[in-house]
């Protein structure tokens, strides 16, 4: 047996199974040709050629949407009615803060500092994270508090239109970006993509990912640099010269 006698073997497996099926056969195969080498039954551990199978995806670019798309989709709710209020104040939340779906949510009318224009934010953990609150956001919830909101003693910004008036669930966020992309006629996303948006936007001008990292409230930077592969014109002030000659 040869090192080509492995490799085939592996190749000849990864056709047939899945990744993981493949990554299990080459364990199995590696002890297999450890065993037979410190037996005596073979002169030449040869377990060292049935390499490791990755089942890795190279990970898509974060992407948002357009200015145009974001503008349509808040031109899409019809702020004469009360539910299209809650849609314009709950998506211009996301486009401007970049909330999590969760977080809009469970946002408290109590999590609101008009005064100190302010909004504290609960995410992950029970984090409690204090966002400036923009002059178009505040007026957006404010219009629906006053005029779109169910009378209801529940302290939960965004209720449900239709009786029973309960607090909406993160569901309803993502249901409510893909209802105004469809009215909107822009391709269908959810409300992560509006987040993802939110971070584009600070990279094509600048924004320090550390400071990005604050106001997505990530708690690893490893999580934010993600984004800095979206600035293609700057990565490509840093990669190498292609050599002169060499076949592209």
């Amino acid at each position: 047996m040869t090192a080509a006698d492995v490799t085939r073997a592996v190749l000849r497996e990864s056709g047939a199974v899945s990744v993981s099926a493949t990554q299990n056969f080459v364990a199995g195969l590696r002890a297999l040709l450890r065993f037979c080498f410190v037996e005596g039954l073979m002169h030449v551990d040869l377990s060292r050629a049935a390499l490791p199978v990755t089942g890795r995806r190279r990970s898509a670019l974060p992407q948002g949407i357009t200015r145009a798309e974001a503008r349509a989709l808040l031109q899409s709710c019809d702020r004469r009615s009360a539910l299209g209020r809650r849609d314009y104040a709950l998506i211009i939340t996301l486009l401007r803060l970049g909330l999590r779906r969760s977080e809009v949510a469970a946002l408290h009318i109590d999590d609101i500092d008009w005064r100190a224009s302010e909004l504290t934010v609960v995410g992950k953990g029970a984090r409690q994270d204090r966002l400036p609150l923009p002059a178009d956001v505040g007026e957006a919830i404010a219009s629906y508090l006053r005029r779109g909101r169910p009378a209801s003693d529940r302290r939960e910004v965004f209720l449900h239109a239709r009786a029973p008036f309960r607090p909406i669930a993160a569901g309803t966020v993502s249901s409510t970006v893909r209802r105004a992309c469809r009215r909107a006629g822009v391709a269908e996303v959810g409300s992560h993509r509006l987040r993802h948006t939110v971070a584009c936007e600070m990279v094509a001008v600048g924004v320090p990912l550390v400071e990005i990292a604050q106001v997505l409230r990530h708690h690893s930077l490893q999580t934010t640099a993600a984004y800095a592969r979206v600035d293609l014109d700057r990565l490509r002030l840093v990669s190498a010269p292609w050599p002169e000659g060499a076949r592209r």
